[in-house]
């Protein structure tokens, strides 16, 4: 069995939220990222005019996150969600983003946290979603 991080023993794709029918999108992903998540399907990948279920970005740096933040609204579901993963201290990855920092970007873009995890031994992750309030009727 492989070692998972975090407490739950879960494969990352079940911690994530990855379902079948899900479209994905994935922003500066690392190499071992589909190791990790350990997924027995292959899920569908935005493409075209398709909105995204669930979009995952990778960021060590502030202003490319906003950016990715600011670009990636529009391309997920309204009922759509966000993981945000950043290094963690202990990684020694040399980052200016925190899990505040996050926060920071995504509260006055309309988003709220609702869950964090760990997706490796490098990175966490915050999963962030639009503020129902803000969701438009499709």
């Amino acid at each position: 069995m492989k070692t998972r991080t975090g407490y739950s023993g879960k494969p990352l794709y079940q911690k994530l939220g990855i379902k079948e029918d899900y479209k994905v999108l994935f922003y500066n992903e690392p190499e071992a990222y589909y190791q990790w998540l350990e997924i027995p399907f292959q899920p569908t990948k935005v493409s075209g005019e398709d909105l995204a279920d669930m979009m995952h970005i990778f960021a060590k740096d502030k202003e490319k996150l906003r950016e990715y933040l600011v670009n990636g609204i529009s391309q997920i579901q309204q009922n759509g969600m966000i993981w945000v993963s950043w290094p963690k201290k202990t990684s020694k990855v040399e980052t200016n983003i925190t899990e505040d920092t996050i926060r920071e970007i995504a509260f006055p873009l309309g988003l709220v946290d609702i869950k964090v995890c760990s997706v490796s031994v490098v990175w966490s992750g915050l999963k962030i979603v639009i503020r129902k309030e803000n969701r438009r009727i499709v």
